[in-house]
């Protein structure tokens, strides 16, 4: 299926950002400019810029612009549900997948227990991936989807995209996710795959539903706290009674 004109917009000044064609603290062109160089509409490039703002990249400054933030870490936007492929993508952050899991089982596995606890016993299909950028560990996502309607997940899947295969080959509505950001405790087990010097880690355990409102995943994602920013943008809502 091919990229929409916003998201290769989006990719390509983002690939500009990581290779400090425009380095933080700059303005990016004026959207008209962008038109011109992209040959696109402006609210295409609307698009790309909103993209770009969501994965923390950049802020637009009313009256001045696009400004480029500061990328010392990587950043993961917490605000949307975006895939790690699709980050890697955006970000040509040139990451790689390793499946250390993934089984059906009839009930929830105890961590998710532990961490879920209003949760009732569920079927469903268990996937923890670490992912790493450049040879090192990032983050370990661990993901419990729901039997029912995920009944099949083929390995290639959980090695590239869950979100593609579950939105093109299951066509479910991915909608939104309600997320808890802590710092925990971690096993050995999972601060030895992280290779973390000591035993935290930054938990960002996330109830995720379809459109109709179906809770159809959980997801447990324990980020090294040295390598990863968890960006997020908040924006003052002047209420009026």
């Amino acid at each position: 299926m091919a990229e929409s004109k916003s998201n290769i917009i989006a990719q390509d000044i983002a690939a500009k950002i990581q290779h400090h064609q425009y380095e933080a603290g700059d303005f990016l062109p004026s959207e008209s400019q962008l038109t011109t160089l992209y040959g696109s509409s402006r609210e295409t490039v609307r698009k790309a810029l909103n993209q770009l703002t969501a994965l923390g990249l950049i802020q637009k400054i009313r009256g001045k612009g696009s400004i480029v933030l500061n990328l010392g870490k990587y950043s993961f936007p917490i605000s949307g549900i975006t895939s790690f492929s699709e980050l890697n993508r955006s970000l040509n952050m040139h990451a790689q997948t390793k499946v250390v899991a993934l089984k059906k089982m009839t009930d929830l596995p105890e961590i998710f227990k532990e961490k879920f606890p209003e949760q009732k016993k569920q079927a469903g299909i268990y996937v923890e991936r670490l992912r790493l950028i450049d040879n090192e560990p990032i983050v370990l996502d661990c993901d419990y989807l729901f039997s029912p309607p995920i009944d099949e997940l083929p390995k290639e899947a959980a090695e590239n995209s869950i979100y593609d295969y579950l939105e093109h080959e299951l066509k479910l509505d991915i909608s939104y996710a309600t997320k808890v950001i802590t710092v925990e405790k971690i096993d050995d087990k999972y601060q030895r795959l992280l290779q973390l010097k000591d035993r935290l880690a930054v938990l960002v355990a996330s109830h995720n539903f379809l459109g109709d409102t179906t809770l159809f995943q959980l997801t447990l994602s324990f980020h090294n706290p040295s390598k990863f920013k968890i960006v997020d943008f908040a924006r003052r809502q002047k209420i009026k009674l």
